[in-house]
């Protein structure tokens, strides 16, 4: 693990210029390394260190995430994200559903529900270029940034609640109505009071001249570790008080009148994002160890069915109806859609459940690691060429109609699309 991260770290900036992405390498490495290559990881026997890896990844993501949200973001074309994670979230995990039925023969009904859940969640970073690019539209942009920020928090009291709906795990045990209770309520009550009160007690001492820079940025992992620690001692669930404690840190943050509000949140979560950068990577290399290689051992065409569909119809049509009547054109439903790639998320989710041994967990444990490995390869290839023909199309249309729905400046407020002629 410490060789390729060593040896992607050298050539970081040559690979950063090709099609070939973090995520790709690391996951083929992880192959490598897993069972079916060396046999230097697996899940029978490093099963504790890999769910510690991936579960302080996703909390600082999710924590740095949620503090990166700003009231500009959803100013500038605020109806996107809202459409995305409001319409198109719930539609994308009810059609996940849907397919995995008539593919996915033996799962219950409360595991095909998983199969939805688990693959509905986005993550940015497999197709970077795409959401970063200066020729694809700020609308476009911040709508997928938010969007990939905050649909895997949004997820997580479906997972937690269909999981707890299954007979056999450790969740369904309490029952529903006490996973509710302790992983929606009593967590995320947690995460408002350690991110809301980290939130002001930083911007105090900052005020005062208290607190240097580096060590405002290791307060952030501190809150991170608070909040996911305190909900996993009353048994909710951390990752949701890790994301909602970073809403409350970011907003508290950002009240202090002296201090420049954006350049300061940014700053102070600098080292957090940093590691989970790192933790993520190293995630896609536990992942392509003990998920994907020995799922590429049983690989079946129904798995491979819904893995490319999941990718496509999927994420697409919801995102499709999501947008109906937003007046964007079809060349940015089209790339708004297709950039929808499974990252990070799912694959804490599908370890999460392996670790819980849900009945059908092969079949479930194949088809996300499948359809993971065909994100990462497709969005990653596809982000640079995409982003630039995208880029031209909108250049040309926004020269052509000036009034054009995807073409309003950053810092805009977006109103109504105007009768287009």
């Amino acid at each position: 693990m410490a060789a390729v991260t060593a040896g992607y770290a050298l050539f970081s900036r040559r690979l950063s210029t090709t099609a070939v992405s973090a995520p790709m390498v690391f996951t083929g490495f992880g192959v490598a390394i897993g069972p079916v290559g060396l046999g230097l990881l697996g899940l029978e026997h490093d099963s504790e260190l890999v769910l510690v890896l991936v579960e302080v990844a996703l909390t600082l993501v999710l924590l740095t995430d949620a503090m990166s949200v700003h009231r500009k973001d959803l100013r500038v074309g605020g109806f996107l994200p809202g459409r995305l994670l409001g319409i198109g979230l719930p539609l994308t995990i009810g059609a996940g559903w849907l397919l995995a039925w008539p593919l996915l023969p033996g799962l219950t009904a409360w595991e095909l529900a998983l199969v939805g859940v688990i693959l509905a969640p986005t993550d940015a970073a497999l197709g970077k270029t795409a959401v970063s690019s200066p020729r694809v539209p700020p609308l476009v942009r911040s709508g997928l940034n938010v969007e990939s920020g905050l649909n895997d928090g949004m997820a997580l009291p479906f997972f937690v609640l269909f999981l707890a709906a299954l007979s056999g795990t450790a969740a369904s045990q309490e029952g529903v109505a006490g996973v509710f209770w302790r992983a929606l309520v009593l967590s995320t009550v947690l995460g408002l009071a350690v991110g809301w009160g980290g939130g002001r007690v930083l911007r105090g001492a900052r005020e005062r001249g208290w607190v240097g820079g580096d060590w405002r940025q290791v307060f952030v992992l501190a809150v991170a570790a608070c909040s996911y620690m305190l909900a996993v001692a009353v048994e909710g669930s951390g990752f949701i008080a890790a994301w909602v404690a970073g809403f409350a840190f970011g907003i508290s943050l950002r009240r202090s009148p002296t201090v420049d509000r954006p350049a300061a949140g940014e700053d102070t979560a600098d080292l957090a994002e940093r590691l989970a950068e790192l933790l993520a990577s190293l995630s896609f290399l536990v992942f392509g160890a003990v998920l994907l290689g020995p799922s590429l051992e049983h690989l079946d065409w129904r798995v491979l069915t819904y893995a490319v569909l999941s990718l496509t119809v999927v994420r697409m049509l919801p995102v499709a109806l999501s947008l109906a009547g937003t007046g964007l054109a079809l060349p940015t439903v089209g790339y708004i859609g297709w950039f929808g790639p499974r990252g990070l998320a799912s694959v804490v989710f599908g370890l999460l459940v392996v670790e819980e041994h849900v009945p059908g967990v092969q079949l479930l444990g194949r088809v996300i690691a499948v359809t993971v490995a065909l994100s990462v390869l497709a969005h990653g290839m596809s982000a640079a060429v995409l982003a630039d023909r995208y880029g031209a199309w909108h250049r040309k249309a926004a020269a052509a109609r000036p009034y054009l729905r995807e073409g309003v400046p950053e810092g805009d407020d977006v109103g109504p699309a105007p009768t287009a002629r």
